[in-house]
């Protein structure tokens, strides 16, 4: 694999008609989650992590991680061809500004960075005399030959059973707040906002239930969809009622130049929006309104009907998870201790004879012993590791099902655990208790609550390097935001 990542490296560098050039994880639509055809980080440098980012530079690159997987990139990348960096710590603007010289030239191909990033980025390369360039072909998509192209995959319409709301009724919500922010459209570029507000879910990502492609949501309630149109069901209509228009989704970037002519103001969130849409507004000389996604938090208030489905796949999902512990303990009395994938396949079995379930919410993370210290530990990326005797066994999981999303970890012991499994086990649970019991004012944040959690860590010198929580979507993203428990 080392030689193939030099090769594209080579590829990479041959085209390239500047100093440095930035590859994030992300894909145009700026998820979390990324399609097999859109892992460009993972062309480039071999690594299958959530988050991170690459700096091609002439001669050298390098690779940054956040905490969760400074293990794993090690073992994924080669130190022969890339240095290793902490995205958080010392995250890639911060680099370039730092290691290049005055008058260098930085790429960046604007679909895979946010707006907001890109206009930071722009100034903070400025000041460092450091030039943006913003790039309108890739050198990664030119040379990836053997790119993944997908299967279109039929939507699923979601019955106002599991919803709770008609679509026509969100749309008309959501353009309400459109127009009281003094904006005529606004482009939703969020995978699961686009699925909530049609009321659709989708196969085009693993284990994220959505449909690729981009919205243009009118104050009235119209909306546009710009996808595959072969993956829109023929009543479609009749689902969502009238107001609602397919078109490709390569016809978004006129569409969108067209309405900025015309006059009218334009709101899009810079923080979830990639740059490309925005400049191209720009330069129509349109009026950008900037405001949050107005889906994320009315996604996030969950209505009577979701907060009901999502205790009934909880109570489905606890059945199967019961289930694999029984299975478990019966297996460590015999002595057969499985690896962790023969584990994660089991416990899939068991979650896949459920009712209603359409697939995991995430590859399981099935983790041994030491693994499961590795943050979003995935079994699949070497040999599995075996069940020890009086060692931890990690297992988080969960299921998408039509009435919700489920995310569960347990922390198993196999045999007798050590004096110092029990003291972290109990701090952290001690942590968790005091974090439950918590009771605050409105307006308090997550990362105020956050400390609850870790205090009883830090008087013993310890802490972890990651969030403490997250939200969860309603059969969505199984990290839902805004809401969240971190540092």
């Amino acid at each position: 694999m080392s030689d193939e990542i030099e090769n594209r490296l080579k590829l990479v560098r041959q085209e390239m008609t500047v100093d440095a050039f930035l590859v994030p994880r992300a894909d145009e639509y700026l998820g979390e989650y990324v399609p097999p055809q859109n892992e460009r980080l993972h062309w480039i440098s071999g690594f299958t992590g959530s988050a991170g980012a690459v700096i091609v530079l002439k001669q050298t690159a390098v690779i940054f991680v956040d905490g969760r997987y400074t293990i794993q990139v090690r073992q994924q990348v080669s130190e022969s061809l890339f240095s290793f960096s902490h995205l958080n710590e010392n995250p890639p603007i911060k680099w370039l500004c730092e290691n290049l010289n005055k008058g260098a030239t930085v790429g960046m191909d604007t679909r895979l960075h946010g707006y907001a990033y890109y206009t930071k980025a722009l100034t903070l390369l400025s000041k460092a005399g450091i030039k943006l360039i913003e790039l309108r072909s890739n050198p990664i998509d030119n040379n990836w030959h053997d790119r993944p192209i997908p299967e279109p995959q039929p939507a699923l319409l979601l019955d106002e059973r599991y919803t709770g709301e008609h679509s026509s009724l969100k749309r008309q919500r959501i353009g309400k707040v459109i127009e009281a922010a003094g904006a005529d459209v606004a482009l939703i570029s969020q995978l699961d906002s686009i699925a909530w507000l049609l009321n659709i879910r989708g196969k085009d990502i693993s284990r994220l239930p959505v449909l690729l492609g981009f919205a243009i949501l009118n104050k009235t309630g119209d909306l546009t969809f710009f996808t595959d149109p072969r993956k829109i069901p023929n009543d479609l209509h009749l689902h969502v009622g009238d107001g609602v228009s397919i078109k490709e989704e390569d016809l978004l970037t006129d569409y969108l130049e067209a309405l900025a002519s015309s006059g009218l103001k334009i709101m899009l969130d810079e923080n979830t929006c990639n740059a490309f849409s925005p400049l191209r507004c720009a330069e129509q000389n349109c009026e950008i309104v900037l405001q949050n996604d107005p889906v994320i938090i009315p996604k996030a208030q969950k209505n009577l009907t979701e907060l009901e489905g999502v205790r009934n796949c909880h109570i489905r999902d606890g059945s199967a998870l019961s289930r694999f512990l029984a299975w478990l303990e019966k297996e460590v009395e015999n002595n057969n201790l499985h690896d962790e994938a023969t584990l994660a396949d089991k416990l899939e079995s068991f979650r896949r004879e459920l009712f209603d379930i359409h697939d995991l919410s995430f590859d399981t993370i099935s983790a041994a012993g030491s693994n499961g210290a590795m943050c979003h530990y995935s079994h699949t990326n070497g040999t599995p590791a075996q069940l020890e005797m009086n060692s931890l066994y990690l297992v988080d999981s969960g299921g998408q099902f039509s009435d919700g999303t489920t995310d569960v970890t347990r922390t198993v012991v196999i045999g007798e655990p050590s004096a110092e499994h029990k003291r972290n086990f109990t701090l952290v649970l001690k942590g968790h208790i005091a974090l439950s019991n918590a009771i605050f004012p409105k307006g308090t944040c997550g990362v105020q609550l956050d400390v609850l959690a870790r205090q009883f860590l830090w008087q013993e010198g310890l802490d972890y390097d990651h969030g403490t929580g997250h939200g969860v979507g309603a059969f969505l993203s199984v990290h839902e935001g805004p809401q969240r428990i971190a540092k």
